[in-house]
């Protein structure tokens, strides 16, 4: 089949290419007979715009790149749901790439988006700074760019987070208020933002309430629910339970409790979890999971606005919003609760 371009139109109505140009674009010097014309004969002869010469008459392509680590936690697949949702609205669609964690592959994936001509980037930064670099002279060129839910405070770049510490602190807390005595952090990389803000906030109530250094622990654990199972296996091997939990997330707290249950330990009967983030699975599982609960549809439709604002005017400045969530208790970290009533 034939590719019909705007000249075969022009040769066949025996006008130039830019009367046709004008009534494709809706110019106001254009005969309206001359551009339903037009119009009518390109439907006939099957013409469709070519997108990519459009954009760059444009200066445009209408696509933003968006970047995140991963899909395993079901977090980000919210996130990009609801930026899909919220920038389709606007007329834009989203191109979506993942890193895996791995600073090269995030590097590469953005590359690869700017030279697609994306619009501008949303980006969820992988563990380290390694590309911050790189991203420091694109936001000098002016390139409309957003960090979510990552923190990254050597690049002046407009980001959207969620407040870790503080709410790290009131799951803490409610442990602590339940009256458990000895609480261990599964922490995710110390050098991941999230993970660092979760672990002041676990600190800072273990400071409020006088916890002895000798009752609590921070373990580096990751951030998937088969390393909440390895650090429990290693727990159980040097008799090393505590009498509750808090987790970086609900995946590293769903590990860990699967490995204790598998060894004959009850929630919350012996040991009490609280998760962060919570997944879905949270209230499917027995006991149900204490959970933070983060405003995804906020934080994407935040990042979404932040990001427009940038593209339609390049002086825009600098904003970081922080967002705040809920905390549901449930009875995996309610004293006294017993998996029997459940």
């Amino acid at each position: 089949m034939k590719h019909f371009t705007i000249k075969d139109i022009a040769d066949k109505l025996n006008v130039s290419i830019s009367t046709v140009s004008r009534a494709f674009n809706d110019k106001y010097d254009i005969k309206k007979e001359t551009k339903e014309l037009v119009l009518k004969t390109a439907k006939d002869m099957g013409y469709h715009p070519n997108p990519m010469a459009k954009s760059l008459s444009k200066k445009r392509s209408s696509n933003i790149g968006v970047v995140v680590p991963e899909f395993i936690n079901e977090y980000y697949s919210e996130i990009v749901i609801a930026l899909q949702n919220f920038l389709i609205s606007k007329g834009y669609q989203i191109l979506v790439m993942q890193s895996d964690e791995d600073e090269d592959q995030e590097l590469m994936n953005v590359q690869t988006l700017i030279n697609n001509m994306v619009d501008g980037l949303i980006i969820a930064p992988t563990r380290g700074s390694k590309n911050m670099t790189y991203y420091q002279s694109k936001v000098k060129e002016g390139y409309p760019m957003v960090f979510l839910n990552r923190i990254e405070t050597s690049i002046p770049v407009s980001k959207v987070v969620f407040n870790n510490l503080k709410w790290s602190f009131f799951a803490t807390e409610h442990l602590i208020r339940q009256g458990y005595k000895k609480i261990y952090h599964l922490s995710g990389y110390k050098d991941l933002s999230v993970s660092y803000e979760r672990i002041q906030g676990f600190k800072k109530a273990m400071k409020k309430h006088h916890i002895l250094e000798d009752n609590y622990k921070i373990i580096e654990t990751g951030l998937l629910a088969k390393e909440g199972m390895e650090v429990i296996e290693d727990l159980i091997f040097h008799h090393d339970i505590p009498d509750a939990f808090f987790c970086v997330n609900d995946m590293v707290a769903l590990g860990a409790i699967k490995k204790l249950k598998d060894n004959g330990y009850r929630v919350p009967e012996d040991v009490a979890f609280v998760g962060f983030t919570e997944t879905r699975i949270a209230e499917l599982v027995t006991p149900q999971l204490s959970s933070v609960k983060q405003p995804t549809y906020e934080m994407a439709k935040k990042a979404g606005e932040l990001l427009l604002k940038q593209i339609e005017n390049k002086n825009t400045p600098i904003e970081t919003i922080v967002l705040n969530g809920e905390f549901t208790i449930r009875k995996s970290s309610v004293k006294g609760s017993t998996t029997d009533l459940l």
